[in-house]
């Protein structure tokens, strides 16, 4: 079994074939999946979605480009949503400094609040970092949150032993796949131990080759899972048994599928 531990299925791509979407993923072998929240007035909508399927779980937060829309959003209010039972973890949170769709000092301030949510809660953060290595970093270490996930990794080495000595797991998306990211695959084999790792799609962006062009969707996780089984010498099975377990000791409130 594989877990795609982020994608975001309430959003329009999937709007007219959810079911369809869900169904291709049980086939490939994808027995739970994570959606991810990115504004907070959208979050029932993705409650609503892991509230239907029973291996699917959500989290609650604003992402980073939503930060200016949220810069109001308090720590209490955070946490009061996490008492749902289906949400298992905070965020989408972090820093974007590559668009800059939200001011930087107001996209900080959400981010802290985000930090202060999962210190009262106990859930880990999802945190999405761009070409802010050194800012997540510090403010992690500031902080001292419970552990978490850097989420579609691609910074650098830097950030990703930061997170690592502070016990956060770092999930890998299809850009392992893509040809100009030799420095993440070296990452990936030669830094990030097999029990931090895990997978995701970040769908419906970053499909993996050999889908690339495509919309993407949580039965892709297993090119993913492939290229990071190879890069770490290892049978598929043992990445997707390894990264599996990695989801379910971090994100502790969701429980594993019947099946399973």
């Amino acid at each position: 079994m594989l877990v795609d531990s982020h994608c975001h299925l309430d959003f329009p791509d999937f709007a007219a074939e959810r079911d369809e979407v869900v169904a291709r993923a049980c086939a490939a072998g994808v027995g739970t999946m994570l959606t991810i929240s990115t504004r907070l007035d959208e979050f029932p909508g993705v409650r609503a979605i892991a509230e239907r399927y029973p291996d699917i779980w959500c989290s609650v937060g604003a992402h980073p480009h939503e930060a200016a829309d949220h810069a109001g959003t308090t720590a209490e209010a955070l946490a009061a949503l996490t008492a749902h039972p289906r949400v298992v973890g905070i965020g989408e949170t972090g820093l974007d400094f590559h668009y800059d769709l939200s001011p930087r000092d107001v996209q900080a301030r959400v981010f802290r609040t985000h930090i202060a949510a999962a210190k009262a809660t106990g859930l880990p953060l999802v945190i999405h970092a761009r070409e802010a290595d050194a800012e997540v970093a510090r403010m992690l270490r500031e902080e001292r949150p419970p552990p978490g996930v850097m989420h579609c990794f691609s910074s650098g080495c830097a950030l990703a032993e930061a997170a690592l000595d502070l016990g956060f797991y770092i999930s890998i998306s299809g850009i392992v796949t893509f040809k100009n990211a030799d420095e993440l695959r070296a990452i990936v084999r030669d830094v990030v131990p097999l029990d931090r790792l895990l997978v995701e799609t970040d769908a419906p962006y970053l499909a993996p080759v050999p889908y690339r062009g495509k919309r993407n969707e949580p039965a892709y996780v297993t090119a993913t899972a492939a290229a990071v089984a190879a890069l770490k010498g290892i049978a598929p099975a043992e990445l997707a048994a390894a990264t599996t377990e990695n989801f379910f000791r971090l994100f502790a409130k969701a429980r594993r599928p019947a099946a399973a």
